[in-house]
């Protein structure tokens, strides 16, 4: 078989140019820490990497999506706590209020101070997260939720829809509370509340609401008290019953429920026994009625009995109102202490992937250096063979 000096150029150029190749290949995985670097060096290794990376980006999607979560919560416990103070601070103002030394000039001071109160309580009401939106507007975060009316009220014009975030595969959580759940509501446990009517003209007031008998069958209803009768003697009826003789003091028994009446009522005066839900809830609603009757004179008896009962109904709204926004408080706490267990998940998970990722496309570093001597070796021994070979010619041997 004859062999030209180009076929033996070839076979030896092609010999380098592979072993050149393989050098450079394992030379590469050295520099760059990878077995894998292309699909064609483990097709595959690089698919399951490929499925590891999506993995990855996807949990770290919920990594941020958390972290916007918890700045959200974090805002609204701040702005939270200070609605505690406000509402710890009103109780304090009207327990002196409630004090009957003192004249109308400094029950009007009192009112001056639960203003200020009401003012900042709207402003918190209305608080922005830093990016244009409201953080107790729900859904509709780009209006204030709360806004004065032309009487000088505040009404709710938020949504009572928050928004939530995935933070996890199969999680929803609320990135917060609406205005409606943490001003305009109260607590499932608050009890029962008394209210009498603002024109009751006698010098009738009231005391706690005791619950004697839970499972009375009529426990849990609302109950209408009128007084009727005559000035000389008083009666009076529950939902429309029979008349009862009333003498103060007087116990009232309904409904599984006892209430404490003081003072005479006058002809036509009224209560009203209900569960706190189904009264007034609006915690704006109790600071404007306490301002107005701080600011407002008592001069008779029947004044001072009226002011004496908006007083006990604001705190008992009050008190209603604070443990709201602490269960609301508890919520958010919940939320945070789950936020932080899904972070531990997913930063074992996180491991998880990268230890597969490693497994998978990482470098054996020493294997790679005794391949790397190899092909080394390899590519000189191509090189020197080349260099003996290359010279040969028959005509060095003619003389």
């Amino acid at each position: 078989m004859r062999i030209s000096t180009i076929t033996i150029y070839n076979q030896h150029t092609s010999s380098m140019n592979k072993q050149q190749a393989d050098v450079m290949k394992v030379g590469q995985q050295i520099a760059s820490g990878k077995r894998v670097t292309t699909i064609s060096d483990d097709p595959q290794a690089m698919t399951q990497a490929v499925a590891l990376s999506q993995s990855q980006a996807v949990t770290q999607q919920f990594v941020d999506a958390r972290i916007g979560v918890r700045n959200s919560l974090g805002q609204e416990e701040s702005v939270l706590n200070s609605v505690t103070e406000i509402y710890s601070r009103a109780k304090t103002l009207m327990v002196q209020a409630a004090n009957g030394t003192l004249g109308d000039a400094d029950r009007s001071s009192v009112g001056s101070e639960l203003k200020s109160l009401y003012e900042s309580l709207v402003g918190l009401a209305n608080s922005g997260d830093g990016n244009g939106r409201y953080l107790f507007g729900g859904y509709q975060d780009d209006t204030a939720p709360f806004v004065r009316q032309p009487d000088g009220s505040v009404s709710f014009n938020g949504s009572t829809e928050i928004r939530e975030q995935r933070v996890d595969a199969d999680r929803l959580m609320a990135t917060g509370h609406t205005g409606d759940e943490i001003f305009r509501q109260v607590h499932s446990s608050a009890g029962y509340l008394v209210d009498a009517s603002p024109a009751n003209g006698g010098t009738m007031t009231f005391g706690a609401v005791e619950i004697l008998d839970p499972s009375d069958p009529q426990f849990g209803q609302a109950f209408d008290v009128n007084f009727g009768g005559t000035a000389a003697a008083p009666t009076y009826s529950v939902n429309g019953g029979a008349a009862v003789a009333y003498n103060a003091p007087q116990d009232i028994e309904v409904g599984g429920l006892r209430v404490r009446l003081e003072g005479q009522p006058a002809v036509g005066d009224t209560l009203r026994i209900a569960p706190a839900e189904q009264g007034n809830t609006d915690i704006f609603r109790t600071f404007e009625r306490a301002i107005t009757a701080l600011d407002t004179p008592a001069l008779t008896d029947s004044d001072k009995a009226n002011l004496r009962n908006t007083v006990n109904v604001v705190m008992n709204e009050l008190d209603n109102g604070l443990d709201n926004v602490l269960t609301v408080r508890a919520e958010v706490g919940a939320r945070f202490n789950e936020l932080d267990t899904l972070d531990a998940i997913s930063a074992n998970r996180m491991i998880g992937y990268k230890q597969a990722m490693s497994d998978l496309v990482d470098l054996n570093y020493v294997e790679a250096a005794s391949e790397y001597s190899m092909r080394m070796v390899g590519l000189q021994a191509a090189q020197q063979s080349f260099a003996k070979v290359k010279d040969l010619s028959l005509f060095n041997y003619l003389r």
